[in-house]
């Protein structure tokens, strides 16, 4: 039975590479794939989103942010080692470093 197998694929002969052409069914594939990747972008955009805003809500054990245009000025004014900042000169630890 094996030298039959052995028979079949010597006889068999590999066509050039001018011969062979992906057709529609390789298009289809080849758009569906590209597609795949949009909607995975596009979810993966809207998982960090989500994740973001649970963040500064404070769902994770973080103090609370307020995001505004408003509030990142003063905050900028306002921060540690600044020149405007009333804060001291250095850095310091936040939740994520520790």
């Amino acid at each position: 039975m094996l030298h039959l197998l052995i028979i079949a694929l010597v006889n068999d002969p590999t066509p050039e590479d001018t011969e062979v052409k992906a057709g529609p069914l390789g298009f289809a594939v080849w758009i569906f794939m590209i597609i795949a990747v949009v909607i995975i972008a596009f979810s993966l955009v809207k998982q960090l989103r989500k994740a973001q805003a649970a963040k500064d809500a404070g769902v994770y054990g973080d103090e609370p942010v307020q995001r505004s245009e408003e509030a990142d000025a003063t905050d900028a004014a306002d921060a540690p080692g600044t020149p405007g900042g009333s804060g001291t000169t250095g850095t310091s630890a936040t939740t994520d470093e520790r």
